[in-house]
């Protein structure tokens, strides 16, 4: 999609968003210095009265910075955390209409969208390429009445997304996926098959797919540098669905060195799919679901694009 430039300097109204339990910031205080940096350097250039800097702690706390971003009508909003900490604050901007520019330094566990935008948590290096100007469309996805930039996940992932802890995220980082993952194995597919099956419609054809697990993707990576789908991108306007349709452990074990390897589609048990509306179904109510990376609905499913892309400054 096109790029363009904006004056940012031009800007009237810019806040800096910090969620400062993201990720491995109780490990590495560094992130926190460098937020600290980026924030004095902001001031400088825009002064008290054009720029703010609020800390938040929660996901309720980053939805509140989200209605002061639309109420105030912040010009160019600046957000240091997690792909978490981005779609809540994103999805309250979408409810309210307003679309400001965005922009994210990674601070998070993960952070998929600022790898996708490669900005790095150098200073100096994340300073410069924002200084420019340039502008992304992000295309943003919707399952149910749920904002998403980057994967929807249901089944294996969301199982392990829904039982890890915000303390086990804050303290131990993606070692609380590997850890849950572990768990998860063995309650579920140790002793009997994986027991939760999926049915999925693409494109409203008439026609339900099974699965034992589905990913929706519309973004180049997937739990950190892996990559699902060649040629998917938070830019394209177009979801990718990846079923998964064996059952055994020994089928998810390989799934998951696939994907370790980049190899995913080498597997004719996975069926990859382009699509633009997708309906999910489950065997049991109210299956957990994780939008990046967090676990925040429930199926059945509903996922589509939105029409109108939010513009990033990367």
């Amino acid at each position: 999609m096109l790029r363009r430039k904006v004056d940012i300097k031009s800007f009237q109204k810019v806040l800096l968003v910090h969620n400062h339990n993201a990720g491995k910031q109780s490990f590495f205080s560094g992130i926190h210095k460098n937020v600290d940096t980026i924030a004095k350097r902001l001031l400088q250039t825009y002064g008290a009265e054009r720029f703010h800097y609020v800390e938040v702690g929660t996901f309720a706390a980053a939805q509140a910075a989200g209605r002061r971003v639309c109420e105030e009508k912040v010009d160019w909003v600046i957000v240091a955390g997690g792909d978490g900490t981005l779609r809540a604050l994103v999805e309250v901007c979408v409810e309210h209409d307003y679309w400001p520019y965005v922009s994210v330094y990674p601070a998070g566990t993960v952070n998929l969208v600022a790898k996708e935008l490669m900005l790095r948590t150098d200073v100096d290096n994340w300073m410069f390429q924002i200084s420019k100007g340039v502008t992304l469309p992000v295309c943003l996805g919707k399952a149910n009445n749920r904002i998403f930039l980057t994967v929807v996940g249901i089944g294996v992932d969301s199982m392990v997304v829904k039982q890890v802890t915000p303390q086990e995220k804050k303290y131990l980082s993606t070692l609380a996926y590997v850890r849950q993952s572990g768990k998860v194995v063995g309650q579920e597919m140790l002793l009997h098959n994986w027991k939760y099956k999926f049915q999925v419609m693409i494109d409203n054809e008439g026609i339900w797919r099974d699965a034992s697990s589905v990913i929706v993707t519309k973004s180049r990576y997937y739990a950190g540098r892996f990559s699902l789908v060649n040629g998917s991108s938070i830019s394209n306007p177009a979801l990718h669905v990846c079923l998964f349709t064996k059952d055994k452990c020994v089928d998810f074990l390989r799934y998951t060195a696939l994907i370790a390897a980049d190899m995913l589609s080498l597997d004719k048990s996975v069926e990859i799919y382009p699509a633009k509306q997708v309906e999910i179904r489950c065997n049991v109510k109210k299956f957990a679901a994780e939008l990046d990376g967090d676990a925040v609905v429930e199926s059945p499913l509903s996922i589509s694009l939105l029409p109108r892309p939010l513009q990033f400054i990367s």
